[in-house]
């Protein structure tokens, strides 16, 4: 889900050298604690999204929704939230902002009364023509309240020339571009739809007779509610008291599903696109080792994320495996927005050293990915400290070279360390000993394939390649916005 305005950066200084994944959705029909599984749902989803969650409900006539600033937890664990939130559908929502300060316009669900009654819709992804068609929607009379992309699908349905809703959310649904997965809800129906080309994740799970729709299985298992299968890219799912139908209004195209997932994005004990995370993390961190061997004494992972590579990359070069480096969990809010004392400490707030397994010995650091390489750079210089007589550092991602416009928050590209910066240039920039990524092809054998080549084009690897799969319009018109969209973005920024 992107936000249109102009975007300063992350907001947190000691955890702005990763991706960022940016939503996580959820849905359920037919089960009458839907809006208490929802909340349960986004919790498990909270990875996908830290800065707002949202949930809807329909109950006799009427739509019922809540949303919130902050984690799921603090929000939505009172009983009068739940209370307030009555029916047997709902759908929810949980957001990471790419923006400043997360507005509460901004959370979604979103809801609206058009012709054929109430619809709310919730989206994972980015819309890659979403500023080109906000900007003709608006030239048309549209009057928008937001500035996420997610509303300029509301708008399509709303101006659709269509007669059935289904019929209208399909309409609109052909007229944009990007990577997505959504969850909407009528007064009789609950829709789950993924794009073409498959790139954001979606699946199908069942609760005593309950469809659910969630972003990864493991929404799923908090529930105790069996996985059914993945929705399939293009398909429009529409679950209602009939039961689940299956549409596919789309040209059949290559999937091209997003490899962060398996890097990064996902929980590890989600099973997603039939391969297990933790599963291929690991492999991820044996074919490292292949790759990139050196004498070491101890692996140790850049926790968390660095944690299951890690243990695949000792157990295939059978160099033992530690945690070597702690991380405090509960770092919070408070330090978002730090006094200049408080940065003085930097990386430190967030992990602390292990020395009793570092001093003296050659370590080898697994990260899942770097970006801009100042996080990277504090971790390097922390091992030392701590006594290190050599730091090598593995990555268990290609260098990432390209932004993502596909629903990851990601800098300019002028802000990738791989982008201005070769290895060894990277290497220096960090003072590390060593440094190496696993290669592209390594990336692929570790999910099954021979190499890149041989798995076609089965992932969507734009960040380390360049290749992007969907248009990306918006590109084209960003530096030409209007003096009316400006003034716009001006107001609410």
């Amino acid at each position: 889900m992107d936000d249109l305005r102009p975007q300063p950066g992350p907001m947190n200084p000691y955890d702005d050298d990763h991706l960022r994944e940016e939503c996580g959705i959820f849905g359920i029909f037919g089960n009458p604690d839907a809006a208490a599984n929802t909340v349960l749902g986004l919790h498990a989803l909270q990875h996908r999204g830290q800065e707002a969650a949202g949930v809807v409900t329909f109950h006799d006539g009427r739509f019922n929704g809540h949303r919130a600033l902050g984690h799921v937890a603090p929000n939505f664990s009172s009983e009068k939230v739940i209370r307030d939130l009555p029916g047997d559908a709902a759908i929810g929502h949980v957001r990471y902002s790419t923006s400043g300060d997360t507005l509460l316009r901004n959370v979604q669900p979103i809801y609206a009364d058009l012709t054929f009654g109430g619809f709310a819709v919730a989206h994972n992804g980015n819309l890659t023509n979403a500023l080109t068609l906000r900007n003709q929607l608006v030239d048309r009379g549209a009057i928008f309240q937001s500035t996420m992309d997610t509303e300029v699908i509301t708008h399509l349905v709303a101006l659709s020339q269509k007669t059935q809703m289904v019929d209208r959310l399909i309409d609109a649904l052909l007229q944009i571009e990007g990577a997505y997965s959504l969850v909407a809800l009528t007064a009789k129906k609950l829709i789950g739809v993924r794009d073409p080309y498959g790139v954001r994740p979606l699946v199908l799970g069942n609760l005593k007779g309950a469809p659910i729709l969630a972003s990864e299985t493991c929404a799923l298992d908090i529930l105790g509610a069996d996985y059914v299968r993945d929705v399939e890219p293009g398909e429009v799912l529409v679950i209602d008291n009939e039961g689940i139908h299956s549409y596919m209004p789309f040209p059949r195209t290559q999937k091209r599903f997003c490899i962060f997932e398996y890097i990064y994005f996902a929980r590890p004990d989600s099973v997603v696109e039939g391969h297990s995370v933790y599963n291929a993390r690991k492999r991820i961190g044996a074919v490292l080792a292949e790759e990139s061997g050196v004498a070491a004494d101890v692996v140790i992972p850049v926790p968390d994320s660095g944690v299951p590579a890690a243990i695949g990359y000792a157990q295939a070069s059978g160099v033992p495996f530690e945690l070597g480096i702690i991380r405090n969990h509960y770092i919070g809010r408070t330090f978002i927005e730090p006094t200049d004392k408080i940065r003085h400490f930097g990386v430190k707030l967030k992990h602390n050293a292990n020395r009793v397994h570092i001093e003296g010995k050659r370590v080898i650091l697994v990260d899942d990915s770097i970006v801009r390489g100042t996080t990277s750079t504090k971790i390097v210089e922390m091992v030392r400290e701590a006594g290190a007589a050599e730091v090598h550092m593995r990555i268990a991602s290609p260098p990432t070279t390209h932004s993502c416009f596909y629903g990851i928050d990601t800098p300019e590209r002028s802000k990738l360390l791989a982008a201005t910066h070769d290895i060894e240039q990277m290497r220096q920039f960090i003072k590390a000993d060593s440094l190496a990524f696993i290669s592209i092809d390594g990336l692929y054998r570790a999910m099954g394939h021979a190499d890149r080549m041989q798995a076609g084009a089965r992932y969507c690897d734009a960040c380390f390649s360049g290749e992007y799969p969907i248009k990306l319009t918006d590109e084209t018109v960003r530096p030409a916005r209007s003096a009316r969209q400006l003034s716009l973005l001006a107001e609410l920024t």
